[in-house]
Formats: structure tokens, sequence, C-alpha cells
């Protein structure tokens, strides 16, 4: 005896085939022509996140009063996901209530929210940053390593006379009467005055030399001096530009690379180069500019030229930015070259035929530009015939001499054939 759970899953495949076919039945290859314009119903299809059946929407979501013009309602429209399987186009004929093309009756002027453009975003050449300089003033881990241009005071109980300030040299020396330069750039302070007294011993009996900072963090200073413009930068925060190399030029540590990184990444890199060099500071990358992206459009269109991509744009909207399409433009063989992320050249062709002359509502042509995409609007093999026709009998040959007069064929009427 066959189990109720195993008939019940059995009638869910037959009724899952049916609304497949029903789907598939709907929907056609992209190659083929799209038919006229028809409502059908689609009650038999799978439910989806966003398409609704018009009676189960009329039976099932009871409408009061319209309160506002931005009341939402189903418009008849064709899904491009929804409606149809994989490897198959929707034709006019999917078309149907879907619940959510058009929720507000003013056309939501505002723009969408939408998904992110890309779920990371990585630096790239002349994208142009904002670097914000912040103190952290945290405790550090070790002892403070003395650096040139700090000052500290030497003591000794032994020999008053030998008390002074002393800055550390750029050569990372400070100078003492008796014993001359000491080395003290990269010492901490316990350090330094085991120096000390191992070099006055031999002067002293018993030197008890005390060292004690006066003025510390010279290098943190001098960046925080550059960082605010007093150093010729300009300007509260430092300004940064990704080079063709793909590094950024920043006080203290140079050349930094940035281009790939995301700006957390970048942001650990900045933070693991400037605590080598100095220690308390903080510097939050932020992104000031976006590199120019352009698509340049070609061919038969009314302006070509290069456009800037402002937003994610498809083919068809630059063919748009480029004025449209002119007569004899062979719009279902559009060819667009791409350079891959090693500079190696790649091309494809669309047929957009169907989509730019309203047959198609939702053409597996229609791809996203990239950046510096180069796209070709051929001509028409009947407009190539017409401009070689203009070229050579027109401006050619046959227009500088012009040929005129006959042939006559009646003197050849007496001739008898060779046999």
């Amino acid at each position: 005896m066959v189990s109720p759970s195993r008939l019940l899953r059995s009638a869910t495949r037959r009724r899952a085939a049916s609304a497949a076919v029903a789907l598939a039945a709907l929907c056609m290859n992209s190659l083929a022509p799209a038919a006229e314009p028809m409502p059908v119903a689609i009650e038999s299809l799978p439910p989806t996140g966003n398409m609704v059946s018009g009676d189960a929407y009329s039976m099932s979501m009871p409408r009061g009063p319209v309160l506002t013009p931005a009341d939402p309602h189903p418009i008849p429209a064709v899904d491009c996901v929804n409606h149809c399987p994989p490897g198959y186009e929707a034709t006019w004929n999917a078309l149907g209530p879907v619940w959510g093309f058009q929720e507000w009756a003013q056309g939501e002027y505002v723009g969408r929210a939408r998904l992110p453009h890309v779920p990371t975003y990585r630096l790239r050449v002349d994208d142009e940053l904002d670097f914000v300089f912040r103190v952290t003033r945290d405790q550090i881990s070790g002892p403070y390593k003395l650096n040139v241009g700090d000052e500290v005071q030497i003591e000794s109980a032994a020999e008053p006379e030998l008390t002074r300030t002393v800055t550390v040299l750029p050569d990372g020396t400070i100078t003492l009467p008796l014993i001359g330069s000491v080395a003290a750039a990269g010492m901490d302070v316990g350090q330094l005055r085991g120096q000390l007294d191992e070099d006055f011993k031999k002067f002293f009996n018993t030197p008890a030399m005390t060292v004690t900072p006066i003025k510390v963090d010279t290098q943190l200073e001098d960046l925080r001096f550059t960082v605010s413009g007093r150093s010729g930068f300009g300007g509260q925060l430092l300004q940064g530009k990704v080079t063709p190399e793909g590094t950024i030029q920043l006080p203290a540590v140079g050349s930094v690379p940035a281009q790939g990184l995301t700006l957390d990444e970048f942001k650990v890199e900045l933070a693991e180069r400037y605590e080598e060099e100095i220690q308390g500071i903080e510097v939050m990358p932020v992104l000031r500019q976006r590199a120019p992206r352009y698509v340049y459009v070609l061919g038969e269109v009314r302006s070509p030229g290069r456009f800037t991509l402002e937003a994610p744009t498809t083919v068809m909207q630059a063919i748009t930015m480029a004025g449209s399409w002119t007569v004899g433009a062979k719009i279902a063989n559009v060819v667009v070259f791409r350079r891959a992320d090693d500079w190696r050249l790649i091309a494809t062709t669309l047929d957009l035929n169907h989509a730019l002359l309203g047959k198609s509502p939702c053409p597996v042509a229609e791809i996203w530009v990239g950046d510096s995409d180069l796209i070709i609007v051929p001509k028409s093999k009947i407009l190539r015939t017409n401009n070689f026709i203009e070229l050579v009998f027109t401006r050619g040959l046959y227009g500088v001499i012009p040929f005129n007069g006959g042939v006559n064929y009646t003197v050849f009427k007496d001739l008898t054939p060779i046999p």
C-alpha cells in the first residue's frame, strides 16, 4: 500500500512539472522573434517573490479607498527573472500583473535604494582620497624610544656641573662634556642612563647619572604640523591620489601600495607602516572622488564620442547617451570591445534588434558596460553598398571621367559565328 506522504510528493512533482511546462510556453529562445504584446493569465505559474496573479490578487487583496496618489497597485509587466526559467528569454506573451513595478504613482523620483553597486570596492588608479590623522594617546606596549629632535635633561649626583638639557641630533647622538658624542636615538631612558653611567666611570667612581625626558614625540608633532598645513601642504586633511603605479605618497612613510585594496585593507596597511615609524598616530583613509570611468561609442550613432559613466550603465543606455542609432545601423550586430585585467583585448557581439524595436522585454544581449569599453554600432549591408556606390560612382573614377554614349549592337548582326 502506498503511503499518503508518497502520494503527496508524487502529486507535488506533477504540479511542478505542469507549472514548468506552462512557464516555458510563455518563453522562447532568444534568437526567435517575439510575438505581439498580449496580456495572459499566469495563475498556473509557480509563485515568485514579486509576481501576483491578477485573479488571486483581486480576490485575496481587498482594496479600500485610495487615500493618496501614491497608493501602490499592480501594473501589467514582464519580470525578466521570475517569468522564465534559465536559458530562455521572456517575450511579451509573459505579460502579467507584477507587484512593485510602480510602488509610487509619482514615479519615485527620489530614486530607489536598490542593492549596492558592488559588494566590495577596491581602489584603482586616479582615485582621490582624504587622510584624517588623529593622535590616539593610547598607552604603548613597550618603553618609549628616543627619536631625533627629542630633548632630555642629563644630571649627575657626583658632579652637578654635568646637568644640562640636550637635543638628539639628526645623526641620533647627544653631546656631553668629557665623553663627547653618545648614541641616543632608538634607546629608551633606562638604556641611555646605563650607557652614560658606563661612559662616565672613566672619570667618576659613582657617576649616578639621571636621564629625564623633556620633549618627546617630536616626529609625531612634525607629522601633525605637516598635515595641518604648517609645512606647506595646506588644509586640515591631507589629500592623496593613486598614481599610475598603484601607490600613494604620504609623509613619514613614503610610497604606500593602494591599488586593488579595499579601504579597510588600506587602513590596516597604513597602520602597520606608521607603527614602524611613529607611534601614537591613527590614519583614516576616506574615498573623496572615484577615478573617472568612460565608455566610447562610435559608428552609426548621432553623437559618437566619449561619455562619463556616472552610474551603472547598459549598452542600450550608452547608445542613448550617443544620441541613439541612425538610419542604416546594424543594431543586430553591435560590437563591444573590452580590456581584461591583464590588458588583453576581448570582444563580443550583441543582438539588440528586438529590444530596440520594442519586440523583446527581456533582451539577454543587454549587458552592463565596463570602464573603457568601446561600443561600435556598425553599418547595415545596404548602407555599406550605398557608401560603395557613392565612393566609386560619385566621388571616384566615374565621377571624374564620366562615360557618355552607348554601344551599337547593329554592327554585329551580319557577323557569322565561328563554327
